[in-house]
């Protein structure tokens, strides 16, 4: 373990954090707050300069990265930008402890969404604008924001890319690291421009659809609201926020493909066959269920947003869905495990790996019919390596553990099994508000300091992909070779 090679650049980074945190304070004297919301600003800026501007002058004695302190940089990264980030919610006094300000920020860098506020107008705008930051740069990722933005770039840094990258299979759009980084956020922020103009055509005021829109950019769902999106009572907003949840959900190397003129590829993409399918599914699914109470066409209306939100894991909604009827409920429950696809600011376990292994499980089914017949499973086209499938399978596995342990940790604080399982389900797949008393009306409050804590890891190595997050932990990863 490089362990010079791996602060100097955790500290970097945390510089980087501290250029964005110019933006809020900018808000703050833009819309005249108090002298204490201001420094709360001022005071973290020069904490993270001084602690990490003397680090740049650390020798590193060998310059190459490889995966494991890759993956010890992004997981440090992420934990460490949650808790320096939290400081300004603490030291404003808008949090009353450094415990609920670091689990609301490691929620809205990991594009969750959970709160621990019950009354989310008490926020100031600078704070406001903050937390939106949090999830449009979380969306894509922070090292990814970081490789487009920093002058220097290395061929090693493509191990950071790979620890944060959403999904079991990595993949560069150019050979250059720092042009597919660049590419990447330039689609992003044209998306969320277009968004932003889409909101204020519809009526919104600029400030919501400037928040708004870098919320549902990066799938996190932090309302300024306390009645979330159903607060400017639009079906025309709402068409537009789920529309755009649904496109930040699509592969962003797939817009890259369209763009460049290869739109039969974009279209013939297996994933986004599964994705379109699971989705209209959903929606003819619950509005069949909900329509004798709401009637056809809001049934439709609250369907269509609430599986946007639920499949982007993004978690805005415009109804309670906890007053559904259960079918429609464990839809939206499973919604919530599948997210969107991979390459996407999304959440969950991802499309792609979702599909997989229903087709490996069918190839199984066929095997045990004909034990001597050879079966290859094939996606998009091409023959799946058993390698990818080991991956897969040691993921799911992965996955179910630390599922049940975080499960029976909250189930102390949660009397309920409903509440217990989706607290646990919303926060480890990066959704936002969940089912029972953690529901979209309620908040994440009444959880111990211990569970609060252990979720906000659970959001971040449910962000990261459980791997990183191990691999910090791990004895071995900190052995000199």
């Amino acid at each position: 373990m490089n362990i010079k090679k791996v602060i100097k650049t955790i500290s970097r980074l945390l510089l980087v954090e501290a250029l964005l945190m110019l933006v809020p304070l900018l808000t703050a004297f833009l819309y005249k707050e108090s002298s204490t919301e201001k420094m709360a600003f001022v005071w973290t800026i020069l904490i993270l300069l001084i602690i990490n501007l003397p680090l740049q002058f650390i020798k590193v004695d060998s310059k190459k990265l490889f995966a494991s302190e890759g993956f010890v940089i992004v997981t440090g990264t992420w934990t460490l930008m949650s808790f320096f980030g939290g400081l300004p919610l603490y030291l404003s006094g808008q949090f009353t402890s450094l415990i609920d300000s670091f689990f609301e920020v490691a929620s809205g860098f990991t594009t969750t969404g959970a709160s621990v506020l019950a009354d989310v107008s008490v926020q100031s705008p600078s704070i406001i604008i903050w937390k939106a930051m949090q999830q449009f740069i979380g969306g894509m990722g922070v090292l990814v924001f970081a490789l487009a933005v920093l002058p220097s770039v290395s061929k090693e840094d493509i191990h950071l890319m790979k620890a944060e990258s959403p999904g079991p299979i990595f993949g560069k759009l150019l050979s250059r690291l720092k042009d597919s980084a660049r590419i990447l956020y330039t689609i992003y922020a044209l998306l969320t421009s277009i968004l932003i103009v889409a909101l204020l055509l519809a009526g919104m005021p600029l400030f919501d659809a400037i928040t708004h829109a870098l919320e549902t950019a990066g799938t996190g769902g932090f309302s300024i609201r306390n009645g979330s999106v159903a607060h400017y009572n639009s079906a025309l907003i709402e068409m537009i926020i789920g529309l755009g949840m649904l496109a930040f959900s699509i592969n962003f190397s797939l817009y890259h493909l369209f763009l460049i003129g290869k739109a039969k590829n974009f279209f013939d993409n297996e994933e986004l066959k599964w994705f379109i399918g699971i989705v209209v599914s959903a929606i003819l699914l619950i509005t069949i269920n909900i329509s004798s109470d709401l009637g056809v066409l809001k049934a439709l209306r609250h369907s269509f947003f609430t599986v946007s939100s639920t499949v982007s894991t993004t978690g805005f909604s415009s109804n309670d869905y906890t007053s559904w009827p259960l079918f429609s409920q464990i839809i939206i429950m499973a919604l919530m495990f599948i997210g969107g696809m991979a390459g996407s600011t999304a959440g969950g376990l991802k499309v792609i790996r979702v599909s997989m292994a229903s087709k490996y499980a069918l190839m199984e089914v066929k095997k045990q019919r004909n034990p001597k017949r050879i079966l290859k499973m094939r996606y998009d086209g091409k023959v799946v390596e058993d390698k990818y499938l080991r991956t897969l399978i040691n993921y799911f596995s992965l996955y179910a553990i630390i599922f049940f342990v975080l499960l029976l940790s909250v189930s102390i604080d949660l009397q309920d099994f409903i509440s217990a399982f989706s607290a646990v389900a919303t926060t480890f797949n990066n959704v936002g508000p969940g089912l029972g008393q953690v529901g979209p009306a309620s908040s994440f409050a009444m959880l111990s300091n211990f569970n609060k804590v252990l979720l906000s890891f659970a959001m971040i190595a449910g962000r990261l992909e459980i791997f990183p997050m191990i691999i910090l932990f791990s004895p071995d990863t900190w052995k000199k070779v």
